[in-house]
C-alpha cells in the first residue's frame, strides 16, 4: 500500500472521528439538573434549533426565540459548548450577510417578531460581526414604526388596530430595553414603561387584581367589553407573558431610574393576585380564575411562567422571599404532576401545554371561557419547555 494511500486514509478516518456527534446522539443523564434535562431533550428530538415547534424549515419566529434565550441563561449557568452552538445555528440560518433576515416579515409589524433579536446582542458582543449589529437595529426600526394606540401603545400586530395584548409585553419590552440601555444610553425607558402603565391601567380588574388578555381602546372588536374594551377571561399564558416582561426589563432599567419603582410594584400586585389561585398542586389552571370548572385543567405554560417570574423576583429582591417557596411549590407540581413519565433516553415531557391561544383573526377568537378551555393542547410546546428551563435556572434545580 503506497504511503499516499495511508496518510490519505489516515486523515480522513481523523476527520470523521473528530467530527461533532449529531444532537441526535445525546445522552441525557438521570442525575441532571431540570434545566439540563429539558434542554437536551429538546436538543435531541429537534436536532437543529430551527426545527422547535416541528418546523420544517428555518423561520424567524418567537417560539424559537424563547426557547433559545433559555439556552443562553442556561449557558452562563452551565457553559456548555453545546447550548451555544444551538442558539448560533439558528441565528446563522436567518441573519444574512447584510444584515437583513429571513423570513422576517417587517412591514406586518408584529410584536411577536421582536423577541427573536434578543438573541443578536450577545452574538454580536462576542464575534462584532457587522451583520449582527445591522439585523438588531432592523428589529429596532420595527419597534420606532410600530403602530400604536391613540395613547402610545404599541399594537400587537397591523392587523390588530389598536389593540394591546399581555403578550405583546413581552414580545416588545425586554429587547427595546435592551437595546435603549445597550445603544441609546437609555433614552427610552420612559416609553417603556408606558407600555406597562397602559395594560396595568386600562386592563387591570378592580376585583381580583388579574389582567385580561387583550385591550381594545377603540372598543370595536366583538370580544371587547363595550365600557372597559377588555377581553372577557382570564388566561394564564397571557399573565405569564406579563410578569415575565416585568422582570426581564427590570434587568435593564437603572434602579435610580424614576419609573423602575413603578414597574416592581407593577410586579407585586400581579404576583399578589395570581398566588391567590395557585392550585394546591402548586399549579394554575388554564382559565385563571376559574379553577374545577368543567374543561379547564391545571396548565404547563402559564405556571412555568409564573415558577420563573416569582423565583427570578425573589432572587432579583423585587418580590418579597415568599414567593421562591410558591415558586419551588409551583416547579414540585410540573416536574410530579405534569412530566408523567421519562423516556427510555432520558428525554421527558411536559404535558397539558395549551398550544396557541389568541384574540380575533380567522377563524374568529371571541375569548370566551369555552375557546381557551378547547383550544388544542401539544405535549413540549416551546411556550412551556422555555420558561420551565428559566424557571429551573432560577431556582437552581
Amino acid at each position: 500500500m503506497s504511503v499516499l494511500l495511508i496518510c490519505t486514509m489516515f486523515f480522513a478516518s481523523c476527520k470523521v472521528t473528530s467530527q461533532t456527534p449529531s444532537n441526535k446522539d445525546l445522552v441525557i443523564s438521570k442525575d441532571l439538573k431540570w434545566s439540563d434535562k429539558m434542554a437536551l431533550t429538546l436538543m435531541k428530538r429537534h436536532p437543529e434549533a430551527y426545527m422547535i415547534d416541528d418546523s420544517k424549515k428555518p423561520k424567524w419566529d418567537y417560539v424559537h426565540a424563547l426557547v433559545l434565550h433559555s439556552f443562553e441563561e442556561l449557558y452562563k449557568k452551565n457553559p456548555d459548548a453545546r447550548y451555544k452552538n444551538y442558539i448560533r445555528g439558528y441565528v446563522d440560518e436567518l441573519v444574512q450577510e447584510d444584515g437583513s433576515i429571513k423570513t422576517y416579515e417587517f412591514d406586518k409589524y408584529n410584536i411577536d417578531l421582536v423577541v427573536p433579536g434578543r438573541l443578536l446582542f450577545e452574538i454580536y458582543d462576542s464575534s462584532k460581526q457587522e451583520k449582527y449589529l445591522k439585523a438588531l437595529q432592523l428589529v429596532r426600526k420595527q419597534l420606532l414604526e410600530q403602530p400604536r394606540t391613540a395613547s402610545g401603545g404599541f399594537w400587537h400586530k397591523q392587523i390588530y388596530p389598536d389593540q394591546m395584548w399581555l403578550d405583546g409585553l413581552y414580545m416588545g419590552e425586554p429587547f427595546y430595553a435592551q437595546y435603549t440601555l445597550t445603544y441609546e444610553n437609555g433614552k427610552s425607558f420612559d416609553d417603556i414603561a408606558k407600555q406597562f402603565e397602559l395594560i396595568q391601567l386600562h386592563a387591570t380588574d378592580p376585583k381580583t387584581g388579574l389582567l385580561y388578555h387583550g385591550w381594545d381602546e377603540s372598543k370595536k372588536m366583538p370580544w371587547a367589553n363595550k365600557e372597559t374594551g377588555n377581553s372577557p377571561n382570564f388566561w394564564s399564558r397571557a399573565l405569564g407573558w406579563y410578569v415575565m416582561a416585568l422582570v426581564d426589563v427590570l434587568d435593564y432599567m437603572p434602579k435610580d431610574h424614576p419609573k423602575q419603582k413603578e414597574l416592581v410594584k407593577y410586579l407585586n400586585n400581579a404576583c399578589g393576585a395570581l398566588a391567590k389561585f395557585q392550585d394546591k398542586s402548586g399549579l394554575w389552571y388554564q382559565v385563571t380564575d376559574k379553577g374545577g370548572q368543567k374543561g379547564n385543567y391545571l396548565e404547563a405554560s402559564g405556571s412555568s411562567m409564573f415558577a420563573y417570574a416569582f423565583a427570578k423576583g425573589a432572587n432579583k429582591g423585587y418580590l418579597p422571599a415568599k414567593y421562591k417557596k410558591l415558586a419551588n411549590k409551583a416547579f414540585d407540581g410540573l416536574t410530579k404532576v405534569l412530566i408523567k413519565k421519562v423516556d427510555e433516553d432520558g428525554g421527558i415531557t411536559l404535558t397539558n401545554c395549551c398550544q396557541v391561544a389568541g384574540l380575533g383573526g380567522t377563524p374568529y377568537r371571541d375569548g370566551t371561557y369555552e375557546y381557551y378551555v378547547n383550544e388544542r393542547k401539544k405535549d413540549n410546546d416551546p411556550k412551556a419547555t422555555g420558561p420551565f428551563i428559566l424557571a429551573a435556572i432560577e431556582l437552581n434545580r
